[in-house]
């Protein structure tokens, strides 16, 4: 599976392909479309809409991986953010493909397995998942790869949940062991937890 990770913003828009290959990732591409200060503001979008176009026509993700926008911050780099965010989405939904949104907090927590976790300790588990000899730079760089690595991490998730969601309903004479089905979701989620910690390993080991 190869995913496209964005980390949206109109001076700066970091983006970072990583693959993976059963519990092992790997970083394909990374780097930051910059605009320059001073030049109008649609041209600006037109060149981070232009050049994630070049990266999904050169590379074909399986998928799109976009941080949420951060509310937490000031209402100019909120609006600079949504409208980066809004430029990339388009050039997804052009060509049919599928994105997803993760807030910092739920990057954070599938990468470093805490969303309180540091900027610093971000990029360096970053580093050590992909098996990378330092830190990714500049850091928007480093926070696309790690967008990417969460909807990896995340996937695997998702799926367990929407299957779930999808079984149809048990019988009467089932139901009455009520508490087994809550029992088997606790399980599957232990394995699938067990599954990225293990990928995390593997990552580490390399």
């Amino acid at each position: 599976m190869l995913v496209l990770g964005i980390d949206p913003g109109t001076a700066s828009t970091g983006y970072g392909l990583v693959a993976s290959s059963g519990a092992r990732l790997h970083a394909v591409e990374h780097g930051v479309i910059e605009t320059r200060a001073g030049v109008a503001l649609e041209l600006r979008l037109a060149q981070i809409h232009a050049r994630v176009a070049e990266l999904l026509e050169q590379h074909r993700p399986d998928v799109l991986a976009i941080e949420e926008l951060y509310f937490g911050a000031n209402v100019q780099t909120a609006f600079a953010v949504g409208q980066a965010r809004g430029v990339v989405l388009l050039a997804a939904g052009q060509r049919g493909l599928a994105a997803r949104s993760y807030t910092p907090q739920q990057v954070k927590a599938a990468v470093c397995g805490s969303g309180r976790a540091a900027k610093d300790q971000v990029g360096r588990m970053v580093a050590r998942l992909l098996g990378l000899s330092a830190v990714p730079t500049p850091d928007h760089a480093a926070d696309a790869l790690a967008v990417a690595v969460a909807e990896l991490n995340w996937a695997p998730l998702s799926a367990l949940a929407a299957g779930l969601a999808a079984a149809p309903p048990r019988s009467g004479s089932a139901r009455q062991g009520a508490r087994a089905p809550g029992r088997r979701a606790a399980a599957g989620r232990g394995v699938s937890a067990a599954t990225l910690a293990r990928a995390r390993a593997g990552g580490a080991s390399r």
